[in-house]
């Protein structure tokens, strides 16, 4: 099951490993021949294209903003030894990528494996050993909770599956491995977001030159400028031409940091003043399109082509959101933007103030049409320990102390490299998974609705869980006649068709369609 801990164990680190897993064999040509095809009576295949062409409408379409030609080029990448700060801060903070990604929630981590930045004038030999003791402090500490946490998880998923002496062997075996998961999926809150990850990631050629130019911007510039130095260069070594043609170099100035930087340490008072205003809540409902419901209705009129009198808007909202006479609400395929009347949902817009912690907060990220304005750390610390405690623990006194004492221990570290000159930068890889981040997040009805689908599932992670619970019930408040049709999976296709339950073998146990939102979510 899982290991004990390791006293005076050494942190593994290694540079960054990066793959070009799959590529278009000729990008640029690719580029400019999409651009001649728009002036083209017929269909321009890169072969055609010649260096004149490559010269003038390279330039021409790149300097102008006519971006959308070096679009079509799609690089996937194999990233390894990268870390899960990076992942966050810059990786996947915009919307125009793929990935998956090793999940913390399910794969055991065994070994201490995390970026470790180069030795230099303000890291030397002395910073170096002490962030690697904290790391290897909180690598054991992922271990001891581990094996804390797993008999908790067992006891409250054998009452949900109502585990007995005469249960089959096979049914036992299942409440180990989910407890056994449920318990590293509380113990990773204390591994240090320096932590290392692993990824299949896919961007488009535009993307990645729009990486190359803002690598310095976030809170893991040297580790971004390597990383996506690495992937310009393999890009280079098909095809010169995509990136040599066009001279794009990293920006030097960073806006944010210019204006910010001399508030360094100030993130209490921000971190209190948002708190106070959350009152509370997860998720707090900061503004919302008061007219939804008329303008949607308005919206699926014009689709459809009817007048008021023939679709009022109970009727429009009704067709729209109930799944018993809209079957794209059932649909396993997100369709929403394909559905010509679901793209009324498009016009009811709704901001959220939100905090999770830094590892749920970096699946929350992976939304990509919820946009968040996440905030940098740099300019956002903390001197107290600023932490999300997760359920489980506060049922175990023992595990919870030893929580809490990670969590300090963690602060110590990050403080007393940043007290001995230690650049924010690589002091912040210190910091753990269970660091509190504030945001503000926005979203149409339609991408919140599929959000809102998967994520009140008793399947989903616990604090994206509670803040779309929250969501919903702030819905409800002001425009309940659109909340009625919006929870899991299971409630919506309840008395319609099956399987109830879309989860299969991960069926959480709990019959929830039976008394939604009220089913208390116990683990």
């Amino acid at each position: 099951m899982f290991e004990p801990s390791r006293p005076g164990e050494l942190v593994e680190t290694a540079a960054p490993r990066i793959t070009l897993r799959n590529a278009f064999a000729h990008p640029y040509d690719s580029a400019i021949a999409a651009a001649r095809t728009c002036y083209a009576s017929r269909l321009i295949v890169p072969e055609e294209i010649t260096d004149k062409q490559r010269l003038n409408i390279g330039a021409a379409t790149f300097y102008s903003g006519h971006h959308t030609v070096y679009q079509h080029a799609h690089f996937e990448f194999g990233l390894e030894n990268v870390s899960r700060q990076f992942v966050w801060s810059f990786l996947h903070a915009h919307p125009f990528y793929n990935s998956e990604q090793q999940s913390q929630r399910y794969v055991r981590l065994d070994r201490a494996q995390a970026y470790i930045p180069d030795t230099s004038l303000f890291f030397n030999d002395t910073h170096r050993a002490s962030y690697e003791q904290a790391i290897a402090r909180a690598w054991n500490t992922y271990r001891e909770l581990s094996l804390l946490l797993v008999n908790d998880a067992r006891a409250i998923l054998s009452d949900i599956w109502h585990i007995g002496p005469m249960s089959h062997a096979k049914r036992l075996q299942k409440i180990e491995r989910a407890a056994e998961k449920r318990a590293i999926e509380i113990a990773r809150y204390v591994l240090p977001v320096a932590a290392f990850t692993t990824m299949v990631h896919t961007i488009s050629g535009i993307v990645l030159h729009r990486l190359w130019r803002m690598s310095a911007a976030s809170d893991t510039p040297s580790e971004s400028r390597t990383i996506i130095g690495e992937m310009v260069a393999q890009v280079r070594a098909i095809d010169p031409q995509f990136f040599e043609r066009l001279g794009t170099e990293p920006l030097a100035e960073r806006p944010e940091w210019k204006e910010d930087a001399p508030n360094t340490h100030a993130g209490e008072d921000f971190a209190h003043q948002f708190d106070a205003k959350l009152a509370g809540k997860t998720s707090k409902l900061l503004d919302y399109s008061p007219n939804a419901p008329r303008v949607m209705a308005e919206a699926y009129r014009a689709v459809v082509g009817l007048t008021e009198s023939q679709c009022a808007d109970s009727e429009a909202i009704d067709r729209l959101l109930n799944p018993a006479r809209n079957p794209y609400r059932l649909e396993i395929l997100n369709v929403g933007v394909h559905a010509p009347m679901m793209r009324a949902l498009q016009h009811a817009n709704y901001t959220f103030a939100k905090k999770i912690s830094h590892t749920a907060d970096s699946q929350d990220q992976r939304h990509r049409m919820v946009p968040g304005s996440r905030p940098l750390l740099t300019l956002a610390d903390t001197r107290e320990p600023d932490y999300i405690t997760p359920a489980l623990l506060t049922q175990n006194p023992h595990a919870k102390e030893l929580y809490d004492r990670a969590m300090h221990d963690a602060w110590t570290a990050k403080n007393e490299l940043l007290d001995r000159g230690v650049p924010l930068e690589i002091a912040l890889y210190l910091l753990p998974n269970a660091k509190s981040i504030r945001l503000v997040e926005s979203g149409s009805l339609l991408h919140l609705l599929h959000k809102w689908t998967m994520r009140t599932c008793f399947n989903a992670q616990e604090e994206i869980y509670s803040a779309s619970m929250d969501e919903v019930a702030q819905l409800r408040e002001v425009h309940p006649q659109l909340a009625r049709h919006i929870g899991p999976p299971c409630h919506l296709r309840a008395n319609i068709t099956t399987p109830i339950c879309t989860e299969g073998s991960h069926f959480c146990g709990v019959k929830v369609w039976l008394d939604f939102p009220n089913t208390p979510r116990r683990i």
